[in-house]
């Protein structure tokens, strides 16, 4: 297959000047001619390489695994992994328990201390600035 395209990426007049132009009229057009300039013979490559590795099933997103990893061909290792990602989510649980307990522990503080200033303020509603309460 042969790309015919007007303007190939290299360093040729043409995408020399259209890089300036692109620096002159607004920077980021510029700074995208030059990567063009630089890799835009590889972006070809970068494509049919990613669409190769996608139909062929190597690349293993978030829904494959329940974890977002493939298997590695060695099946020790992939043991080991799950393991280790199986300790690690029990680990995550404890912790986010832990953390609703003491928040709940913070809610509570803090309702006693609101209960606190209530009652303090029910008992010094109806005295003058200077009285002291009567215990």
């Amino acid at each position: 297959m042969t790309s015919c395209s007007a303007i190939r990426p290299g360093w040729n007049p043409m995408t020399i000047g259209l890089m300036v132009l692109g620096f002159i009229v607004f920077w980021p057009l510029g700074l995208a001619m030059l990567a063009y300039i630089i890799w835009g013979d590889r972006f070809g490559d970068m494509a049919r390489d990613a669409r190769d590795q996608w139909r062929s099933g190597a690349w293993h997103g978030p829904s494959s695994g329940g974890h977002g990893f493939g298997r590695t061909g060695n099946a020790a290792f992939d043991e080991y992994r799950e393991r280790e990602l199986k300790r690690l989510e029990e680990e995550r649980a404890r912790l986010d328990r832990m953390r609703a307990e003491f928040d709940e522990f913070l809610r509570e503080l803090r309702r006693a201390r609101d209960q606190e200033e209530f009652d303090r303020f029910m008992a010094n509603r109806g005295r003058k600035p200077g009285q002291e309460a009567e215990a």
